[in-house]
């Protein structure tokens, strides 16, 4: 946080050039893929998004997620037990218009129907990935003039990690969950030695019930917002919680989202969570209105607010005067402008090749984001 003006930061994931696309599906598939190739695609695309975060002006980066073929499904390259797939469950909105439903989770990537199932113990694996990841990312940002006022580095939350997954192993969600978060737990260690800050990816906190839950009360979907709560809180018990943000939406898909849970609901779960920051939609239009939630049920003392004000499932570029009413309402509803860091709704290629904003734009409306953070300051401080 600073005293004079808002900083500005992103989601994670970046738009991925098309040579490192066409890799990452050909790795997805199974592939064969020279390592000198890919090491040196990754690096080129990493510098690439690292110069263009600089041009358009944030002051909090990341690598843009380059060498993942997803935010979430990467654990099942770093984690052990992983065996076929399994055909995933229609989310409860999209059963709704099933002629919609066909083609909206098509992607060159990744195929969105399946899941990874677990088919034995679950260990983490990943060490050396996620090692090369943070290095390469590092290593581009020293050899560079460039400065930024801080550097974050995402990773699947336990809940998002278990959900992702299909458990065909383990006797219970709960067991699945814990061993879940103990294996990522290293991976998480890894990230704040770099001293970046830990973005944990936890859609599954407001998604928990988009499958399968139909009209079903919302108390029955609180306990497991408060088991996903208790297992992040615990995989990340060893981090300072100001080295810690949590990033959730209600899915980063273009979709009808009727059936979307209110965020008053959970909120006040969301509260016990043992971090420093929280990201959430703002720009989303199913959830727009929402700001006022954050006026009846205070932000805990000492969290940051990271509200996304640029909306990801549109190619239209927000005006800077749009980002800067989003801005200032919420800085209003929170009481000090102070506590907030400007940011999108979610990522703009959390999916490989499912991205819904062309590249060009996604740059274009990180600017407008920019530009919409500075205008907010102008008339907040």
């Amino acid at each position: 946080m600073t005293d004079d003006r808002i900083l500005t930061t992103h989601i994670g994931s970046l738009p991925r050039t098309p040579e490192l696309l066409d890799l990452l599906k050909r790795r997805q598939d199974g592939e064969a893929v020279d390592e000198d190739v890919w090491h040196e695609t990754v690096v080129d695309a990493t510098e690439t998004v690292i110069q263009k975060q600089a041009d358009v002006g944030l002051d909090i980066v990341n690598n843009g997620e380059q060498p993942r073929v997803s935010f979430n499904w990467y654990v099942a390259n770093r984690l052990s037990g992983i065996g076929d797939t399994r055909e995933a469950p229609l989310w409860d909105d999209l059963a709704d218009f099933p002629e919609y439903a066909e083609d909206a989770f098509h992607a060159e990537g990744i195929d969105l129907t399946k899941q990874p199932s677990v088919t034995g113990p679950v260990e983490y694996v990943g060490e050396a990935a996620a090692r090369e990841e943070i290095d390469t990312f590092y290593e581009l940002l020293g050899e560079s003039d460039l400065d930024f006022e801080g550097t974050f580095i995402t990773a699947a939350s336990p809940g998002v990690a278990a959900a992702t997954l299909v458990n065909d192993y383990y006797d219970s969600h709960e067991e699945f969950l814990s061993v879940v978060g103990d294996a990522l737990k290293r991976e998480y260690e890894l990230i704040v030695e770099t001293g970046a800050t830990l973005q944990l990816d936890a859609p599954d906190l407001l998604t928990t019930g988009h499958r399968g839950f139909g009209d079903r009360p919302i108390e029955k979907l609180k306990p497991v917002v408060r088991m996903h709560v208790e297992a992040l809180n615990e995989a990340t018990k060893d981090i300072p919680d100001e080295q810690i943000r949590v990033h959730t939406c209600w899915g980063s898909y273009e979709g009808p989202h009727h059936r979307d849970k209110p965020l008053e609901a959970v909120l006040p779960i969301l509260y016990d969570l043992d971090i420093g920051g929280l990201s959430i939609e703002e720009a989303n239009p199913r959830h727009q209105h929402e700001y006022r939630v954050f006026r009846e049920h205070p932000l805990p003392e000492d969290w940051t607010l990271i509200p996304g004000v640029v909306d990801v499932k549109t190619n239209v570029v927000e005006h800077p005067e749009v980002v800067a009413d989003r801005l200032e309402r919420v800085a209003d509803a929170v009481g000090d402008p102070t506590r907030i860091v400007a940011a999108p709704d979610c990522g703009f290629d959390t999916q490989a090749g499912l991205a819904m904003v062309h590249p060009e734009i996604a740059w274009k409306k990180l600017e407008a984001l920019v530009e919409g953070a500075e205008v907010a300051t102008e008339r907040l401080f």
